[in-house]
């Protein structure tokens, strides 16, 4: 069995995630495919995330790419979790994880409207359910584009309420709008527009599927097939990495992402005493990148790429992860992680090494904070949908 050291994973990272400077992305979209999926869940991360990767890239030229060119979406994907995806690959995300999510995320909100009792029993759920789908739908066909309230002045019913954890201290009444409207663009039938407000805005307008894409998702292949089609796409950009990598970064079940491997035909490597995966005629050495680092935002796919994060992360977890799971800003130097970021009120970039590093590591550092600085121009990144990492909230009082 071929070994790949960390050093080796290391080189790869650089080179095939964009943040080497010579092997940095053109634009946008090529910055996204290098990564597969772009995470999309914090409307800022994507804009930083391509930023870190394309260089002279701008706020503009990203939300070109989504909101005219089209060549980027938003969509559900891994994990249950919004992604910014190459348009052309949206249909192979869509058979391999969306559609299995949207199938047991139908079956827990008729649970729960039922618990809420909107309707005599779960079968008069479903119906009701799938009544007010097709009047949403209906109603923003006719709209071309609209927001969650707009949609529920239309239909009325979107505004029945669930009840959530009875008897709880965190006990909720929300309104269904959220989860239809979930619900909807699980199954493909409408999509995430542009944001309301700035780009870090968090609400977006929403557009029937074939406003937004002429032909739709396109042709979606057998599950198995879009399965393996992602594995592939994980194993190029990720590579090596263990089963239980791909399991988690997919969302898969233990035989799902088993069968996956197997008709790519993943060649086993030994990852210093654990068995990693690369495909077929991957095994060799990759050459080392010149010095390189790298200023990451909070969710950037290069540390949510693996389960096992100890070859990059080190002992840092506790101050670089929230207790959910979720990174924040990241220093990185030559393919691990050395430090964290943030911003204070004056909105400047500040960071903190976890590290030791040599002198010229640290000088090109404190150039890529400064470049950071400008680049946001005042503008002050919050967490948005997850806690801040304890380093983070640390920088963020300095």
């Amino acid at each position: 069995m071929e070994r790949i050291s960390v050093a080796e994973r290391r080189a790869r990272l650089g080179r095939r995630h964009r943040l080497a400077g010579s092997a940095q992305a053109g634009d946008p979209v090529e910055a996204a495919r290098s990564m597969v999926v772009l995470h999309g869940t914090d409307p800022a991360t994507v804009h930083l995330s391509i930023a870190a990767r394309v260089p002279g890239s701008e706020v503009a030229g990203t939300e070109r790419a989504l909101y005219d060119d089209r060549t980027l979406i938003r969509m559900l994907g891994m994990r249950r979790t919004v992604f910014v995806v190459p348009t052309a690959f949206a249909p192979v995300v869509q058979a391999a994880c969306t559609d299995d999510i949207a199938e047991k995320q139908r079956k827990l909100l008729v649970k729960h409207l039922a618990e809420a009792g909107i309707a005599a029993d779960a079968e008069a759920c479903a119906k009701w359910l799938r009544s007010v789908e097709e009047s949403t739908a209906t109603a923003l066909a006719l709209r071309g584009s609209a927001t969650a309230s707009e949609l529920s002045a239309d239909e009325p019913r979107l505004r029945s309420r669930l009840v959530m954890a009875p008897g709880k201290s965190y006990a909720a009444q929300p309104y269904v709008t959220s989860r239809v409207l979930f619900q909807l663009s699980a199954e493909g039938r409408i999509v995430r527009g542009r944001p309301l407000g700035t780009w870090l805005s968090g609400q977006h307008q929403w557009s029937p599927v074939e406003n937004w894409l002429p032909d739709g998702f396109g042709d979606k292949q057998p599950a198995d097939e879009a399965r393996a089609t992602l594995a592939r796409a994980w194993l190029t950009s990720f590579g090596p990495g263990t089963v239980e990598d791909l399991q988690w970064w997919a969302g898969w079940t233990l035989g799902q992402t088993r069968k996956a491997l197997t008709t790519v035909e993943a060649v086993e490597v030994d990852l210093d005493g654990s068995t990693g995966y690369v495909l077929p005629g991957d095994e060799a050495p990759s050459p080392e990148p010149e010095p390189w680092v790298a200023f990451l935002p909070a969710l950037d796919p290069t540390p949510m790429g693996w389960k096992d994060r100890s070859w990059y992360l080190g002992d840092h977890k506790s101050r670089m992860f929230d207790t959910t799971g979720n990174i924040g800003p990241s220093v990185w130097a030559n393919g691990r992680i050395v430090g964290g970021w943030s911003q204070p009120e004056s909105g400047d970039v500040r960071y903190q090494l976890l590290d030791d590093v040599d002198h010229e590591t640290a000088t090109a550092i404190e150039s890529e904070a400064h470049r950071w600085t400008q680049w946001l121009a005042g503008v002050r990144i919050t967490p948005r949908g997850r806690r801040p990492s304890p380093l983070e909230d640390e920088l963020s009082k300095r």
